[in-house]
């Protein structure tokens, strides 16, 4: 005879946080398309990287206001605020941090001339990146 556990279950949203600065944010990536900026996350965890996501350039902002990432990976073409923008916004916020672009889209080209024009020179990665491609590039971002 087994006996049964009674466990309560607690909605993620109801567990306390003790609190809601992070130590060590590595990488803050950013991505529209959610299974993106999930699969970049697990990618980047597994090698050992402290990771938030988030899925709009207005959401990305907050997070890196609580919790200053070394180097932001975004989409450049996505609703609301561009990559770019959102870049250039952070940049201004945290000046040490780290920019990496990625896209798959030709529109790239216009606002990364839109940015450099403003003083801003990104590296831009294209779409779809290689998980090996990306470990070395943010290795080499976050060591230099």
């Amino acid at each position: 005879m087994t006996r049964g556990l009674h466990t309560e279950i607690v909605p993620v949203e109801e567990v306390p946080l003790e609190d809601k600065r992070l130590p060590g944010i590595d990488v803050l990536v950013v991505d529209d398309e959610q299974v993106i900026a999930d699969t970049l996350t697990v990618i980047l965890s597994r090698s050992g990287y402290s990771v938030l996501s988030a899925y709009d350039g207005k959401t990305a902002l907050k997070i890196a206001s609580e919790n200053p990432p070394a180097l932001l990976i975004s989409d450049v073409v996505m609703p609301g605020m561009t990559g770019v923008e959102l870049a250039l916004s952070l940049r201004h916020s945290n000046p040490e941090c780290r920019i990496l672009l990625f896209s798959g889209q030709a529109a790239t080209a216009d606002l990364l001339e839109k940015a450099r024009a403003l003083g801003h020179d990104f590296t831009i990665l294209s779409k779809p990146v290689h998980p090996r491609d990306l470990i070395r590039r943010v290795t080499e971002y976050l060591r230099s």
